[in-house]
């Protein structure tokens, strides 16, 4: 069962001067308009007109960016990729039911969550949209590891990859659109999400021989379906910021769930409280993250998450800025630059304030890209202070170098 499609792909070239010396920096953004399918109906809070919105945005923003849109024909995102992480029958139950087909225990492989509210039904394409999303993730990690898309993807007219004075050849950099599905799990579907391209796309990445990989999954909700991924394997390194999982679904993702087997200790969660604002991120990332990334060396980083940590999301309760947002992006390109030659795969789709959604997004790639947009925050009368939720932070931190103490030396 194969869908094909074209995405499109915008190529950045971004000059800057570091060390004294102007080099170039090479990334992708990818979007399929396959994946506007990719939404569960009026009433919905995950609808797809948030993609074409971004897009106006960031172009209307960046009116002199050296830049230009060339299509690529991706490798078909077939069910044997899917099977990388989702049981076969899963697969054609979703199939099935995106095809409108009545299935009465439909509800043993989904929740309601992923359902039309109005029809109370799995929307008719929404599978095939969630291939594409998964078939764009899995070229944005093969863009970043070979620098170029395999054999099996032309390139369109124009589009051919151009020397980079840092790495070689090819691109550092890959973002994706629509990505970042992290709550599906290999046999059950929730959360909006179908498939999750999230795991599928490092799953690929380790069959492709990469032997070290670093998930950092900055969604407000926990990422269930991707812990569930790499509960036991030590290859992936699974970091989940997040609100405090009694008060938000998934209701996972505690201090204490550290992995299992050989992979003990390779996930970690850190639950925030509500209202942890952008320097309780900060203080996340300077005494958890950086170390712990430092020491794991991981060749490529995948990062996924969207809007939803914002202050006034709407479904979330965090406490993030617009400037908090360009924080964590910033953060991510100093930390793939330290660790894994700046090679990152970003994955965006969550969110579900449509005003705030365009500028979260944008301050994300502006940290990540090191882009200076002018983004003033909406809602930024309401917005918390930034030391918000910081001295609790602070304490869960503790408690977590404490009981990764005994697997990672950095908090020895």
């Amino acid at each position: 069962f194969y869908f094909s499609g074209f995405y499109y792909i915008l190529i950045v070239f971004l000059y800057n001067n570091i060390n004294n010396y102007d080099f170039m920096v090479k990334t992708a953004l990818l979007y399929n308009p396959k994946i506007k399918e990719y939404s569960f109906g009026k009433g919905h809070p995950f609808t797809s007109e948030r993609f074409e919105i971004f897009l106006k945005f960031i172009k209307k923003k960046l009116p002199n960016f050296k830049s230009f849109f060339g299509e690529i024909t991706s490798p078909t995102t077939s069910s044997k990729d899917l099977e990388l992480f989702h049981a076969k029958e899963y697969i054609e139950i979703m199939v099935k039911a995106s095809k409108g087909t009545i299935l009465p225990n439909i509800f043993e492989y989904t929740t309601v969550d992923n359902l039309d509210p109005e029809t109370g039904y799995l929307p008719e394409g929404i599978e095939e949209a969630a291939r594409m999303v998964v078939g764009s993730s899995i070229l944005a990690g093969e863009l970043v590891l070979k620098g170029k898309p395999s054999t099996r993807a032309k390139l369109g007219a124009g589009l051919v990859p151009h020397r980079n004075k840092v790495s070689g050849t090819g691109f550092k950099k890959a973002i994706s659109l629509g990505g970042g599905l992290h709550h599906a799990k290999s046999e059950k579907g929730e959360g909006f999400c179908i498939y999750n391209d999230v795991v599928i796309c490092a799953k690929k990445l380790l069959k492709e021989g990469v032997n070290k990989i670093l998930i950092l999954d900055t969604d407000a909700h926990a990422g269930n379906g991707t812990s569930e991924a790499f509960w036991e394997d030590n290859r992936v390194l699974f970091i989940d910021i997040h609100q405090d999982p009694r008060t938000l679904y998934p209701g996972t993702g505690f201090l204490e769930e550290i992995g299992k087997g050989k992979g003990e200790g390779f996930t970690v969660n850190i639950p925030l409280p509500m209202g942890a604002s952008d320097d309780a991120y900060q203080y996340v990332f300077e005494k958890i993250i950086f170390p712990l990334a430092e020491e794991f060396r991981p060749e490529i980083i995948i990062r996924n998450g969207g809007s939803d940590p914002y202050f006034n999301d709407g479904l979330t309760n965090l406490g993030l800025t617009i400037d908090g947002f360009k924080m964590i992006g910033e953060n991510v390109r100093k930390l793939a630059d330290k660790v894994s030659q700046g090679k990152e795969v970003d994955l965006i789709a969550s969110g579900y304030n449509k005003e705030i959604l365009p500028f979260a997004w944008a301050a994300l790639i502006a940290g990540l890209l090191n882009l200076n947009i002018e983004l003033k925050d909406p809602d930024k009368s309401l917005a918390p202070s930034k030391k918000s939720g910081l001295e609790e932070t602070k304490e869960i931190v503790e408690e977590l170098k404490k009981i990764l103490r005994n697997y990672w030396r950095c908090f020895q």
